[in-house]
């Protein structure tokens, strides 16, 4: 009994440790986009421009479908509802609020974060980290930041395309290829849209940007000099940033809906 109480104990330690050391990195990179001195600016513009192509334009194929397909499915299910239910409001909150910045998060990591932590670790790996803090650059500033703005921002531009084509797309789905009654179906949805619904979507969806994009590059910073760990590095990644991101979502959810 006290081997697994010791074990628990030295667990939750260890957890909050990391966790402190996660708000510790997210500060050194918050300082750096504050208070830049113009160093490494050309490179860190096309970093950023090459983060948003991969992130948000290379992902479109991919999210544009997903979204049809979930906003089909939720409006024809409740339409069904809707003497029961206020259709429009319903709508609203599953897809402005919980379902949009989900599903986008779990995009982003599968896309982004492991590929962001692979390319991080091998970085690490192959000195090319050490190379730009000889040369004079901080890579926090060079490496980081470029990565925490694109990221973050394709972040919030997915979850905007990814509501309007799960409601108007799926809406026009279910308009010409069923027989379900959808007369009034955008009124109710521009009459049920609030500026809370869009304040707590793009709430979630600036923080998943951040914590993914962190959680990333921190495992690929801690990378040692075994290549063969790069694998286990880029799984971890992709676990914790999905554990974290249910949290927030939880965590806004209740701060919002109470």
């Amino acid at each position: 009994m006290e081997r697994i109480t010791g074990y628990i104990g030295r667990r939750a330690i260890a957890s909050i440790n990391h966790s402190l050391d996660l708000l510790a990195f997210i500060f050194r990179i918050c300082s750096c986009l504050k208070g830049h001195n113009g160093q490494g600016r050309v490179l860190v513009n096309r970093i950023i421009t090459q983060q948003l192509y991969f992130t948000a334009v290379q992902a479109l194929p991919i999210l544009i479908p997903i979204a049809l397909l979930v906003g089909s499915l939720v409006i024809i299910q409740f339409a069904r509802l809707s003497g029961q239910y206020d259709f429009g409001r319903i709508s609203m909150l599953l897809i402005v609020r919980e379902i949009g910045p989900t599903i986008t998060a779990l995009l982003v990591i599968l896309r982004s974060a492991t590929a962001v932590t692979i390319e991080i670790s091998y970085m690490r790996v192959l000195h090319e980290l050490d190379t730009l803090e000889m040369s004079g650059l901080d890579p926090v500033r060079v490496v980081c930041v470029p990565r925490l703005v694109g990221i973050t921002t394709a972040m919030v531009g997915l979850f905007v395309v990814f509501d309007l084509v799960s409601i108007l797309g799926g809406y026009a789905i279910v308009w010409w290829g069923s027989e379900v009654h959808m007369r009034g179906f955008l009124f109710q949805i521009a009459k049920a849209i609030t500026p809370a619904d869009i304040g707590v979507g793009l709430t979630k969806a600036v923080l998943f940007g951040i914590i993914i994009t962190t959680t990333c590059l921190y495992r690929g910073f801690e990378m040692k000099q075994q290549i063969t760990e790069v694998p286990i590095a880029t799984s971890r990644s992709a676990i914790e940033c999905f554990l974290y991101c249910l949290v927030i979502n939880v965590f806004i959810s209740v701060v919002f809906y109470l």
